[in-house]
Parts: structure tokens; C-alpha cells; sequence
């Protein structure tokens, strides 16, 4: 008797042995999976497929991962594991400079690989349930959100920022820590540009009929309450 997957993974790995082995281990920890092996076809086989979780090769034919996965992050929050043989990267990819969820090195234990898919899938989706929160709705697949059904039509990085918050209420983040999450490309911003953003997304909220979620937190930055 067949059982549906747990989850499906997108593997983006030129190497066919070492991607067959892991689909193996994958299948038999219950996910169902895809393999690609051209870096350019990647960001192509993520829109179509919706993958939960995407296992991604630094080394590619046609475009490199640290590429793929700061233009991944322009239009998705799919959960992303970086995989890397190149020892120079590693303090990059610990910064998750690029928006990578987290990485693994090369030579590596298949299971270490289902271990970290499990791993950071948990967190991923834990954080999801966190955010429900009655009348929001938000889908990192799309990066879109909405209150009431109504779109709140919200740039990338508010989108992001609505996100992080929602995902942990009653958190108080200070303006540097949401810099961090907001910007993958560590981008110079001040205070201010934070601010800015806090109030365009309050007034979406508002105006889509939302509850003050948002609140400040005087003195040191802002949290999500859910009401």
C-alpha cells in the first residue's frame, strides 16, 4: 500500500552518482524527489515543481548556486540546503549571505543529508504554523499575503518582514536584527529605511482590513501580536 511523501525534494546536483544516492536515501525516508543537473535550468524546475525543499549544488554547469539562490530569493521562500566542496565558501555560507537556509560539505553521509532535509523542513514549517494567525494568511511559495482574502500587494521586502515577524510572535526584534533578514544582500541601510517599511506594511495591513498586528517597541525595534 502506497503512502504519500512527506515532502518532495528538488536536488540540483551535477554529479548523476552521488544524486542518485541521495535520491535513494530520500525515497526511503519517505520524500519524493527531482533531479537536475544544469545550473540554468534550475530556477525553471522550482516554479514549475513547488518543491519543499530544494538541495542545491554550488558547482554547476551554465550558473553557479550562490547566483541561483539570491535569484530564488527575489520570488521564493522554498527551504534551501547549499552543498559545497569548496572550503574558501563555507564562512559565506555560515553568514547565509545568499539566503540559503543551510549548508553541508562535500564528502558527506547520505543520511547527513536526509538528517539536515529533515532538520530544516521542521523549522521551516513549524515557523509557517506560527504565523497563522486568523485573517492573515501567507504563502512563501508565491510570496504573497493577504488579509480577508484581500491581496496586500507587498514589495519583496515587506513581504519579508511581515514574514519574519509573523513567524515568531511576541519576539521583539531590534531594527539590526530585521536589516539582517530583510536585505540578503547586506546592503547598507539606516534605521529609518526599517521604519519606513514598518509603516508602508501597517498601512497595507490596515487598509486591507488587518488588525494592529505590528507594535513598536520603544527603544528597541518591533514585534508581531497576534490578536
Amino acid at each position: 500500500m502506497s503512502t504519500d511523501p512527506i515532502g518532495h525534494v528538488l536536488i540540483v546536483e551535477d554529479e548523476p552518482r552521488l544524486a542518485a544516492v541521495i535520491g535513494e536515501y530520500l525515497h526511503a525516508a519517505g520524500y519524493s524527489h527531482d533531479w537536475i543537473a544544469d545550473g540554468a535550468q534550475a530556477l525553471g524546475a522550482i516554479r514549475a515543481q513547488h518543491p519543499d525543499l530544494v538541495l542545491l549544488d554550488l558547482m554547476l554547469p551554465h550558473r553557479d548556486g550562490m547566483d541561483i539562490c539570491r535569484e530564488l530569493r527575489g520570488f521564493s521562500a522554498v527551504p534551501v540546503i547549499m552543498v559545497t566542496a569548496r572550503a574558501d565558501e563555507i564562512d559565506r555560507l555560515l553568514g547565509l549571505e545568499i539566503g540559503a537556509d543551510d549548508y553541508i560539505c562535500k564528502p558527506f553521509s547520505p543520511r547527513e543529508v536526509v538528517a539536515r532535509v529533515h532538520a530544516v523542513l521542521r523549522r521551516y514549517r513549524h515557523g509557517l504554523d506560527a504565523a497563522a494567525t486568523p485573517g492573515l494568511s501567507i504563502d512563501p511559495q508565491s510570496c504573497r499575503a493577504s488579509v480577508h482574502g484581500r491581496d496586500l500587494d507587498l514589495t519583496q521586502v515587506e513581504f519579508r518582514l511581515l514574514r519574519t515577524l509573523a513567524a515568531a510572535p511576541g519576539r521583539v526584534y531590534s531594527r539590526e536584527q530585521l536589516m539582517d533578514r530583510l536585505y540578503a544582500d547586506h546592503r547598507i541601510v539606516t534605521d529609518r529605511t526599517v521604519d519606513s517599511h514598518v509603516k508602508n506594511l501597517r498601512r497595507k495591513l490596515a487598509e486591507a482590513g488587518g488588525e494592529d498586528w505590528v507594535r513598536s517597541v520603544y527603544g528597541v525595534g518591533y514585534r508581531f501580536e497576534a490578536t
